[in-house]
């Protein structure tokens, strides 16, 4: 993909985003539309987004593949690693490296080495004083964010950011928690989802999930929505 093109697309995903921010917006298929983008877009091989629940507890809620999740959910799990600090600090961690990192991220280190991850950078999830998660990039080579795609990661988790949070959820601390709950509630419903597609199609986990995706965007409803009806069974995706 050339610059041009790069730009072009850039300002196309910017555009589509901003339009997905309207009363009835679907956050699942917001961030994973960001993630998804930043796979596509920015040299990486893989995006995660994580948030934080009312206590404070990071997790995953969107993913380009099972193989990125299984890396944050290590780094979750050992409280320790890019993800964790960026949340904690508000600031961009970048780790070139992922063999050259502290000692308490060995856990993190030995985990991302054995799933063929070179390097990672992680961008919190903030709007001024309130960090809410983190956008997390990992690449298969060893070596830093080019500085135009670190710019561009920013940008798309500011808008991770307002789209969580929204103007109206901004005014009350209490709106916000159940915000970022609801969100939080919606993935598990669509994990569990891509759980029951795999097993009634004999499908893997990824390509459940393009299915679940597949008939979303086709019928125009909300993945969480649709998760919801094959997780009760009043759904059933057609063949």
């Amino acid at each position: 993909m050339n610059d041009i093109t790069r730009e072009s697309r850039l300002l196309e995903t910017f555009v589509t985003l901003a339009d997905t921010l309207v009363d009835d917006y679907d956050v699942v298929d917001l961030l994973q539309l960001l993630v998804d983008t930043c796979k596509e877009l920015l040299d990486v091989s893989e995006a995660a987004i994580l948030l934080a629940d009312t206590a404070g507890v990071l997790d995953v809620i969107a993913s380009t593949s099972e193989s990125s999740r299984l890396v944050e959910l290590v780094q979750l799990s050992a409280e320790a690693g890019p993800c964790v600090e960026s949340f904690r600090t508000g600031r961009p961690v970048s780790v070139p490296d992922v063999r050259d990192v502290p000692a308490e991220w060995s856990t993190f280190r030995d985990s991302a080495v054995r799933a063929g991850f070179g390097s990672v950078h992680a961008v919190p999830l903030r709007l001024r004083d309130t960090i809410i998660g983190s956008l997390n990039l990992l690449r298969r080579g060893s070596s830093g964010l080019a500085p135009e795609d670190a710019a561009a990661s920013k940008a798309f988790a500011d808008i991770a950011t307002i789209g969580i949070l929204h103007e109206r959820s901004m005014r009350e601390t209490t709106i916000l928690a159940e915000q970022l709950q609801i969100a939080l509630n919606s993935r598990i419903v669509v994990e569990q989802a891509k759980g029951v597609v795999a097993y009634t199609r004999g499908v893997s986990i990824d390509e459940a999930f393009e299915l679940i995706r597949a008939y979303a965007r086709s019928h125009r409803v909300g993945i969480s929505q649709v998760a919801a009806r094959l997780v009760d069974r009043s759904l059933d995706l057609p063949d």
